[in-house]
């Protein structure tokens, strides 16, 4: 056997009848010679990891709009920290931390600039609307590679597409992910508030801290070995006490961080930014990238300029903006 077929062995023996295997997937829509070294999986994640948009998560909005801080989380740091988080309790239960690490990865590989408020003005602008983690599964479906996409397993795109609310993964270890995903943006964006001088953590919840505790690493802990002591079988939850104060902290998130006035006075101005974006290159398809040229022409320009606005960074966007709408000062010469 070579390595690949030895790595497949091991998770016969060690995971548990609830995992998926990866000898076992359901594989890819374009079928491929197997590597001798790494799974499917493996293989899945090294794809997310070595891909163009994984790269530019780090200059995407997390929470707070292009923090000039050194701290603050952006979009990369917050997938890594899913990926841990996901990592973790997956190998508790003894399921596919490779599977879960590859989702992990690409989860959030469609998120808009300026994050949800990004979000939220693409889809009042395309035709059909917007979601990113549907966007997240047309990057690596077709938006890679030139338009060849990363060519994923089923089970790594399945819990792409199902890491927020709505229909579940169909494997445990996507849903997983959609749990770490909300450990990790609830924690790490109440660090970032405190940091930022809009919460303290004397204002969580008395309960909050009670049962999951005051600091990051405490609440995030607690909520992992809850829901690694409850999780039975194909069942995955917490225990009620800690999954109630969970909810209970994300109302609390939602009410004083997720709409607070001073935290998100900037994401006033990002309808109309994202707005003006989309009209002139829908108006002027020409002047984007060959790639977007091509979308515009196979399917619509509105789809073609709406991937072209998803996929860029904070900073590019405003880039973009200035040099369109923004006059240059006259030089004499």
């Amino acid at each position: 056997m070579n390595i690949r077929e030895q790595s497949e062995e091991i998770e016969t023996k060690i995971l548990s009848p609830f995992a998926c295997l990866s000898s076992k997937t359901a594989g890819r829509e374009r079928e491929e010679e197997k590597c001798p070294v790494r799974t499917d999986f493996q293989r899945d994640r090294d794809r997310v990891i070595h891909c163009k948009a994984f790269r530019r998560l780090k200059h995407k909005t997390q929470v707070f709009l292009s923090p000039e801080g050194d701290h603050y989380r952006t979009r990369l740091t917050h997938t890594l920290e899913v990926s841990q988080i996901a990592r973790t309790v997956a190998r508790a239960l003894r399921l596919n931390e490779d599977l879960t690490e590859a989702i992990s990865l690409a989860h959030d590989l469609g998120h808009t600039p300026f994050g949800h408020a990004g979000e939220r003005a693409l889809d009042s602008l395309m035709p059909g609307g917007f979601r990113h983690y549907e966007q997240s599964l047309r990057v690596v479906e077709l938006l890679e590679k030139d338009g060849r996409g990363l060519n994923l397993t089923y089970e790594t795109r399945n819990g792409i597409l199902c890491h927020t609310t709505g229909r579940e993964a169909d494997t445990l270890e996507g849903r997983i992910v959609r749990t770490a995903d909300r450990i990790a943006y609830i924690n790490h964006d109440i660090d970032d508030a405190v940091r930022a001088g809009i919460i303290s953590v004397n204002d969580l919840p008395g309960d909050v801290i009670g049962i999951l505790g005051k600091t990051t690493s405490e609440r995030i802990n607690a909520l992992v070995l809850s829901l690694i002591e409850n999780s039975e079988g194909n069942d995955l939850r917490m225990g009620d006490e800690v999954q109630e104060v969970f909810d209970s902290l994300y109302k609390f998130m939602f009410t004083n961080v997720y709409c607070n006035e001073y935290a998100k006075h900037e994401e006033k101005k990002v309808p109309d930014f994202i707005s003006l974006l989309y009209e002139y290159f829908v108006k002027r398809p020409e002047l984007m990238p060959e790639e977007n040229r091509r979308t515009a022409q196979t399917e619509s320009v509105e789809r073609a300029v709406c991937d072209f606005l998803a996929g860029m960074t904070d900073r590019y966007a405003i880039e973009q903006f200035k040099r369109i709408f923004v006059p240059n000062s006259w030089v004499v010469r």
